[in-house]
């Protein structure tokens, strides 16, 4: 329960196993990979300062053999050629069944156009893959004659079709319409664009950050991004430009490379889609984990304190910790979970079963530190009958509705849930916490997380985030919860994974005093805690420019580098990455 800071954490929000830079700015992430025993990871990243600065952005580079401890190689995308002098902006890696790497990725070029460029690994075998080369015939794809606005950026991860052409996805703005956009190859250096969109919108001229992959109807089992065919179905994912991520279910024909979705409804306004997260979070990218046969979805959570506090601390932005996913049962909606490997960091654990929490009531869970924490429970709903009537209003603005009843507001069955990172007063707290309201002949289950008295810091903004989980609690009886807690983030997972919400907390006790975490229900009727599991967990190694390389390799790779001597003294902040800034 006491919340003592570790050194490397100081007052600035840092994190104990979220994705972090040492320093300077990171953004969106970028062609995550699963190769030859490692995990890869770029991202956007300013290497001189903590924030994005003119633009001029290269793309960082780290490497872990379990995608919780990470290792800083450096940059491996520089602005270094005319066709990415302003900028080596989003995209994504594909690997090809004949062993070569590849980076597609959008440059600002000399005339500030956004066009396509690649670059491949110099050396496929080399275990880190630090070096990219950048073809001089780039860029493979000049801005098209019909994109307005010089919106045209963020290449896929590459899939085959059955025809043995390579295609991609990217965002483009044609004539003023959203859209995303298909190219296919035979070379992976000669492109051409399919005569129709995969997806257009005329609501919002600008997409952003497109993900197109495949799930399988049925388990919980990843795809290689050219599965296709019986038994598969595929997810469009795109950004609001520094916004929100929305998502469909669809069927893709690679024939003719056409998209149409599963739910009934109006298709074209992508913002009628759903959520991959009800929080603060954006340009999710997700990659075919062969190791564990799984999809994996990295997304950029950004700051919500100021720029004063960005360069105070030296460094801006972190990663959501990595998230499983796969199609629910219903065919309509992803289900997203922690990897597994998070498991490792757990250490003390705290255990509740079976406590009926009634109206009114406040329970702590006392025993271990909650300042970086990972809770699961299970509520049980005795009796549904009290619940409120929902106005349809509701439906589309779930986040005023939790503001207008939030977790003080009495309510039929609800609000129940967690208070997590409180302070000893409880003048500074966050709840996260669900309420049933009857809707037509069935029920509907909110989910809410309330930044408003997270921190008495000023300069920080506290919104309040919501969203519905599409379940059926009348057969369940039951709703899930599970959360991560981690000094200025908080990840939760309402309903197995259904419905998410991410949010940056920034609470002034946690610097120096200890943090509270409760259960507690405000109710008419009480609620019992079937099961509550709480673990503390563990500080990783992430990017600190102390920690040895070697360490965090596959056991089996580890040999193969010790007998080398330049690689058994290896150091990432001395990896030998080129920099070829002034």
């Amino acid at each position: 329960m006491n919340g003592k800071q570790h050194p490397h954490h100081g007052g600035h929000g840092r994190t104990a196993f979220h994705f972090q830079p040492a320093k300077n700015w990171m953004n969106d992430p970028n062609g995550p990979l699963y190769h030859n025993g490692m995990y890869h990871f770029f991202y956007q990243y300013n290497p001189h300062d903590p924030l994005f600065g003119a633009g001029k952005l290269s793309w960082g580079h780290s490497v872990s053999g379990d995608l919780v401890n990470w290792a800083f190689l450096g940059t491996a995308l520089d602005p270094t050629s005319s066709f990415d002098v302003g900028g080596c902006w989003s995209g994504s890696t594909t690997a090809m069944p004949d062993g070569r790497l590849a980076i597609l990725y959008t440059g600002r070029d000399a005339n500030e156009l956004q066009v396509q460029n690649v670059a491949f690994a110099k050396n496929p075998s080399d275990l880190l893959l630090r070096e990219w080369d950048k073809p001089s015939f780039n860029p493979i794809i000049p801005q098209p004659a019909d994109v307005t606005g010089n919106n045209f950026r963020d290449p896929t991860t590459a899939w085959l079709g059955r025809d043995g052409l390579w295609r991609f996805a990217i965002a483009a703005e044609v004539d003023g319409v959203g859209s995303t956009v298909i190219y296919r190859s035979a070379d992976f250096v000669n492109w051409e664009r399919n005569a129709l969109p995969l997806h257009a919108s005329a609501g919002i001229p600008c997409w952003e950050c497109p993900d197109f992959f495949p799930v399988a109807e049925h388990g919980t089992e990843g795809l290689d991004t050219s599965a296709s065919g019986a038994g598969v179905r595929h997810v469009l994912k795109l950004s609001k430009a520094a916004d929100e991520d929305y998502y469909a279910v669809g069927r893709y024909d690679d024939e003719a490379d056409t998209f149409v979705l599963v739910e009934d409804g109006e298709q074209a306004d992508v913002r009628n889609w759903r959520r991959i997260d009800h929080g603060h979070l954006f340009a999710a990218k997700s990659f075919f984990d062969a190791r564990r046969k799984r999809r994996v979805l990295w997304a950029w959570v950004d700051e919500m304190d100021s720029r004063s506090d960005d360069f105070a601390k030296g460094w801006t932005g972190i990663q959501s910790f990595p998230r499983a996913l796969w199609l629910d049962t219903d065919g309509k909606q992803l289900v997203q979970w922690p990897v597994e490997e998070i498991e490792t960091l757990r250490r003390k654990q705290v255990t509740l079963l079976g406590a009926v929490v009634g109206s009114g009531g406040l329970h702590e869970i006392a025993g271990i530190e909650t300042l970086q924490a990972d809770v699961e429970v299970v509520f049980e709903i005795p009796n549904l009958k009290e619940a409120e009537q929902l106005d349809p209003k509701w439906l589309q603005d779930p986040q005023k509705l939790c503001a207008e009843k939030g977790a003080t507001v009495q309510g039929g069955v609800g609000p129940f849930g967690l208070i997590v990172m409180a302070s000893g007063d409880m003048r500074e707290q966050t709840t996260i916490f669900f309420r049933v309201f009857k809707h037509d002949d069935a029920y509907k289950v909110l989910m809410c997380t309330d930044l408003t008295r997270s921190s008495t810091k000023e300069g920080v903004h506290k919104p309040i985030y919501a969203g519905f989980v599409d379940m059926d609690v009348e057969k369940d009886k039951s709703i899930s919860l599970r959360t991560l807690i981690d000094h200025s983030v908080i990840e939760s997972f309402g309903g197995g994974g259904r419905t998410c919400i991410t949010a940056r907390v920034y609470p002034e006790h946690a610097v120096t005093g200890s943090s509270h975490l409760y259960v507690f229900n405000n109710g008419l009727d009480a609620v019992k805690v079937s099961k509550l599991e709480a673990w503390e967990l563990a500080t990783a190694s992430v990017n600190v420019e102390d920690d040895g390389l070697v360490a965090l390799l596959p056991p089996l790779v580890v040999p193969i580098l010790s007998d080398d001597a330049e690689w058994a003294h290896h150091q990432p902040s001395s990896c030998g990455v080129k920099h070829d800034f002034e």
